[in-house]
């Protein structure tokens, strides 16, 4: 569901990156002090996990001809909460933005609000956690990976509709394409919903304790080191191995798109959008998960590409949990500020 420059204006992308930018900026200073040295790891290695996953796309059922992908905002916000999650899928999405060109730069803001904001800041408190709450085990855990996956890939699809109605530069119908998106999308979010619910199953057996937001740094809490292991063996064969075997068909958005407008939508209408492109150009070392033209080896491009990448998530979802950290341990030794 990665929109493309070529869906949005420049002035949609100019104000849906201002709200991403504020409610990141809002999400970073209330998180100060909420950092523990157990979380930072959990965050690298779920955003290298969310990463690889979101590179298998999947034939969608009943759906001739698309393909879906994993989100991930949702699991992420039940074992980290929901700030740290908002930061470990904002880092996914910006990496895959420059360096694979899977998503526009101008689009980047778009995008942080349909999958991070809407899930981890709205979805997850508002319909996932009361489900968990009213009773705790495997079904509701797996109720409220369900329910909550259908709410918030159907409500980031609507979105993706309304910011490209909005921008006025494309001749997609708004009910036809709006319709379209959430035909394709309930399937999807279905499917992501199941495997939501596996992963957080596996967790919930291994470190009860993790999901139900026991503090980390409590004498009675265990280590997740455990958990931390088996999601990076598996984050890492997804990247390397089951990357190999993903769906080529085009995914929700671009197959709503060419069932909608059968026409293949250009590649940017201002000055801005020429400069996006032309960025991303130059920063994309992998676009499209693969070597770029003319690179010679014997290394399977997407494969090296699923490394990589989860790779580089990992160390920026890491060294920004550090960094985050450090700040407000610096601000509390400053007299004048506290």
């Amino acid at each position: 569901m990665h929109m493309a420059d070529s869906l949005i204006s420049k002035e949609v992308g100019v104000a849906m990156s201002i709200v991403s930018i504020a409610t990141i900026a809002f999400v970073i200073t209330n998180l100060k002090g909420k950092m523990t040295d157990k979380l930072i790891p959990l965050m690298g290695i779920l955003g290298a996990f969310v990463f690889a996953a979101q590179m298998i796309n999947f034939s969608v059922p009943g759906v001739v001809g698309s393909s879906g992908h994993l989100v991930g905002s949702i699991l992420l916000s039940a074992v980290l909460g929901p700030m740290p999650a908002l930061i470990v899928i904002t880092s996914v999405l910006i990496i895959q933005s420059l360096f694979f060109a899977d998503g526009g730069i101008l689009a980047l803001g778009c995008n942080i609000f349909n999958m991070g904001i809407i899930p981890c800041l709205l979805v997850y408190p508002l319909v996932f956690k009361p489900i968990i709450k009213a009773k705790s085990g495997i079904l509701n855990l797996t109720l409220a990976s369900v329910v909550s996956s259908l709410v918030a890939l159907n409500l980031g699809a609507m979105f993706v509709v309304f910011m490209t109605t909005i921008s006025g530069i494309t001749m997609l119908p708004f009910n036809v394409f709006l319709g379209t998106m959430i035909g394709v999308h309930i399937p999807i979010s279905i499917v992501e919903g199941v495997v939501t619910a596996a992963v957080l199953s596996y967790v919930y057996a291994q470190r009860k304790e993790i999901i139900e937001g026991i503090d980390f740094e409590a004498k009675t809490a265990r280590s997740p080191k455990p958990v931390i292991i088996v999601l990076a063996i598996v984050a890492f064969v997804t990247a390397g191995v089951l990357s190999l075997y993903a769906s080529s068909h085009p995914d929700g958005l671009e197959w709503s798109i060419e069932k909608v407008a059968r026409v293949e939508l250009a590649d940017g209408v201002s000055a801005v959008h020429a400069w996006s492109q032309n960025v991303q150009d130059k920063l994309a070392f992998m676009p499209d998960y693969d070597f770029k033209e003319g690179v010679s080896t014997n290394i399977n491009g997407t494969s090296a590409a699923g490394i990589v990448g989860s790779i580089i998530v990992l160390f920026v979802s890491v060294i920004l949990g550090f960094i985050i950290k450090i700040s407000r341990q610096k601000r509390r030794e400053d007299p004048i500020e506290e």
